[in-house]
């Protein structure tokens, strides 16, 4: 099944900043951004109109989607960049986006209740002067601003999924140090909080457009993501551009799961590296007493998908993030394990 597309969402929010900002809205607050001691509300920032309901963004905002996008519990996400006015970003060798400080990377998650959208959370990245800071914000009731939660917050929501399917969850807003869990990136001194999603090899081509257009990122030629759940790429890249976005961010040389020598990013072409018949580390009981990371031809006795399919603490991955099992992303990585050949 293809999940509805977030961009669209995208395409639309776009088009309302365009019509809004002939009214005009309060500014993005370059001060908020840099502000040593936090703002306790959303709408300090001046990202979004704080006179409606909702997340209406300020015409300086660019919405962007992705190829592919974490899983977060079927929750829909609208995500848009800020770039203070004159600054351009410019993209490295391996396609990582530098932002200018001063920038912030806005994601609002939320769940559609009829035709309504109710709002759960804003997590904010705001590029400092010598690193990234993210912050938690959680929506309010009347729908009109959101609240910094450093110690994070659950709260139960009802939703209906892309199966048709009526759920209720316990969503989790990672706290502060939750964060640095998926976001940190260690650089040998410190673990230095970084984007995941916003890579030029994840971001839809549409979306580099717009920011090109918008005279904010530099034209660079990089490599790109699968879309995974275009089914038009090869069950390969569909299940590897899948596991890059949600599990790579740890798994990865410099990530937080580096000791387990499972590292899944999207660049990795050695197969014992990113799986394949690779004995477990650091797995404890969440290998479930499997051998394989990835065992050829049994996806059933691999442990990446005994990992998946789980909600128990301390065998479920990822370990923060979600409480609901991704069918579809199981399927996926399933389906391509079931075909790998099985070494002689």
């Amino acid at each position: 099944m293809i999940r509805k597309p977030a961009y669209l969402w995208a395409h639309i929010t776009t088009i309302t900043s365009l019509l809004i900002g002939i009214v005009g809205l309060t500014k993005p607050s370059n001060e908020a951004i840099l502000l040593a001691k936090y703002p306790k509300s959303l709408s300090e920032y001046g990202f979004h109109d704080r006179g409606k309901k909702g997340f209406t963004p300020h015409k300086s905002l660019i919405a962007y989607d992705l190829k592919t996008a974490l899983f977060s519990d079927h929750s829909e996400k609208f995500r848009y960049i800020y770039v203070p006015d004159g600054q351009v970003a410019s993209v490295s060798d391996n396609g990582v986006i530098d932002f200018p400080v001063g920038s912030a990377i806005i994601k609002n998650f939320g769940y559609f209740q009829g035709n309504k959208m109710r709002l759960i959370e804003t997590r904010l990245l705001l590029r400092r002067e010598n690193e990234w800071l993210a912050l938690p914000y959680v929506w309010n009731e009347t729908q009109d601003d959101a609240v910094l939660k450093l110690a994070g917050a659950r709260l139960s929501v009802n939703f209906t999924d892309p199966n048709g399917i009526k759920r209720t969850t316990d969503y989790a807003v990672p706290n502060k140090n939750q964060c640095k869990e998926c976001h940190g990136v260690n650089d040998g001194i410190s673990n230095k909080v970084m984007p995941i999603g916003p890579k030029i090899r994840n971001l839809a081509q549409s979306s580099i457009e717009r920011l090109w257009a918008a005279n904010v990122l530099q034209p660079h030629g990089a490599p790109t993501n699968a879309s995974w759940d275009k089914g038009d790429n090869g069950i390969e890249r569909n299940a590897r551009a899948y596991l890059d976005i949600n599990c790579a961010h740890c798994h990865n040389a410099r990530g937080s799961a580096s000791n387990s020598g499972l590292f899944l990013d999207y660049g990795q072409s050695t197969p014992v590296t990113y799986g394949i018949y690779k004995r477990p580390v650091a797995a404890g009981r969440g290998s479930g007493g499997l051998e394989f990371a990835i065992k050829p031809g049994d996806a059933d006795n691999s442990i990446i998908i005994h990992r998946m399919k789980s909600n128990d603490a301390g065998v479920a991955m990822p370990q923060i993030g979600r409480a609901i099992v991704d069918d579809e992303g199981v399927a996926l990585v399933s389906q391509w394990i079931n075909q790998i050949a099985v070494k002689k």
